[in-house]
């Protein structure tokens, strides 16, 4: 579902679509096997619950999974929405996946990353790029 991209970022493609939600959402299994494969340290510690990051154009933002959303689909809250070039969603979108360092990084500037001192991970505000 995801490439390397960059030192940074993975990239994949998802449909994007809008949420009456107030944080961006993906399918529970795929966020947690992604959150697996790419955050994963091999320790057996880590929260396979804990958000993922990913940027759609310009916005970075946390991403949790719920039942709820088909597979391969991002679900985005609509006010975040406004500001892209997505129109008439669903819509099949390029999507950044932050590295580990990379989403470490910028949720230390958010709110710190989940089971850091930092914060407790639960909802961290958009950040910029």
């Amino acid at each position: 579902m995801f490439e390397v991209f960059s030192r940074s970022y993975y990239l994949g493609r998802l449909y994007v679509t809008p949420t009456d939600g107030d944080r961006a959402l993906m399918h529970s299994e795929q966020h947690e096997r992604i959150n697996e494969e790419v955050y994963a340290t091999g320790d057996g510690l880590e929260r396979l619950d804990a958000p993922l990051v990913m940027k759609l154009e310009s916005s970075h933002f946390p991403v949790h999974g719920d039942d709820a959303v088909p597979t391969n689909t991002l679900a985005v809250p609509e006010p975040m929405l406004e500001d892209t070039d997505v129109r008439n969603p669903p819509s099949l979108r390029e999507v950044l996946l932050a590295r580990r360092e990379r989403a470490e990084q910028l949720l230390s500037w958010t709110g710190g990353w989940p089971g850091s001192d930092a914060g407790s991970g639960d909802d961290y505000p958009a950040a910029g790029t």
